[in-house]
């Protein structure tokens, strides 16, 4: 199955195709200036070229759906859902930070730790166990102080984002590693995407939103919002 994978959430403007495992091309850049609405869709046609394929051999879209830059994931979404329509293919969406930890498995961490800038002091994180990236505590927007993650003070973490740096400097945490230079790429998507495709855990089209997080409280507004 041939599936293009599109990661729009943070600087990094990611795209990929694979069939099934095996990955075909990978298109991206990182920029500062957030380039998603005038590289995306070049990068899609570089990435159809480089894996020798056009876009009616697409058989699946992959979404990293957030969280992250709100514009980004704007911009994703519909693009992702543009495709789906046109190819009449079905839509998979994946946590943007889930793409974050796949470098990094099996290297001795008990924890990795995605930090996603969020402003001022504040990140959107998870925590994925370092060995499988099986989730520990799911997604969050939490402001960074002095005693955060203090209960994995005994623990080999790594911390991975653009959030990492400012971490480093308030973490009471001597022991653990921090790497900034780790933004969400659609490279990383596959492995969930393949799993979630063999579960037919696919996204409803018409009514998919990005996973924006600081916007989402609950149920109850999620159902208004989709009305």
């Amino acid at each position: 199955m041939k599936i293009l994978y599109l990661e729009t959430s943070s600087k990094n403007c990611s795209v990929a195709i694979s069939d099934d495992e095996k990955m075909l091309c990978v298109t991206e850049e990182v920029s500062e200036n957030y380039k998603q609405s005038e590289s995306l869709h070049i990068f899609v046609e570089w990435a159809l070229e480089g894996a020798g394929i056009s876009m009616k051999d697409i058989e699946a879209v992959s979404l990293g759906k957030g969280p992250g830059s709100y514009t980004g994931l704007r911009i994703g979404a519909s693009s992702a859902k543009g495709f789906c329509y046109g190819l009449n293919v079905p839509l998979i969406a994946v946590n943007s930070m889930e793409s974050m930890l796949e470098p990094f498995l099996g290297q001795n961490y008990d924890y990795i730790i995605p930090l996603i800038d969020a402003r001022r002091m504040e990140v959107y994180t998870a925590v994925y166990d370092g060995r499988n990236g099986d989730e520990i505590s799911e997604t969050e927007a939490k402001i960074l102080d002095e005693t955060s993650f203090e209960e994995y003070k005994d623990k080999k973490i790594l911390f991975v984002g653009d959030g990492a740096m400012k971490a480093r400097e308030i973490l009471q945490l001597p022991d653990a590693d921090f790497n900034d230079e780790v933004y969400p790429s659609a490279q990383y998507l596959v492995k969930r995407t393949l799993e979630k495709i063999q579960r037919k855990e696919f996204e409803d089209v018409a009514y998919f939103e990005p996973f924006y997080l600081k916007d989402f409280h609950g149920v109850k507004k999620k159902n208004k919002s989709e009305e």
